[in-house]
């Protein structure tokens, strides 16, 4: 039997945290993460992500953030807007 070459794009594990709930997905270290963001999202723009403190792009990669095997990002919910704003009545 032949041997076995090593694989020159290893795979990481990385999990998604969102309230408790947890998912780990296998991505190559160049993997865009629009695609593990399109799997985890019920609706996509939904939520945001974040790695030590750092926003996740969609257009990012592991490999750009030193992502490790193991490694976890955090999702929140998008919250767009919100805010108050008074408008004062005119005077009489």
């Amino acid at each position: 039997m032949g041997e076995q070459g090593e694989d020159v794009k290893p795979k990481l594990n990385v999990t998604i945290e969102y309230e408790g709930q947890t998912c780990t997905v296998k991505v190559k270290a160049v993997t865009p993460f629009a695609k593990v963001f399109g799997a985890a999202e019920k609706e996509p723009g939904t939520l945001k992500y974040l790695f030590e403190g750092q926003r996740v792009l969609p257009e990012m990669t592991p490999a750009e953030l030193g992502m490790e095997d193991g490694d976890t990002i955090d999702a929140h919910l998008e919250q767009l807007g919100g805010g108050y704003y008074h408008c004062p009545r005119p005077s009489a």
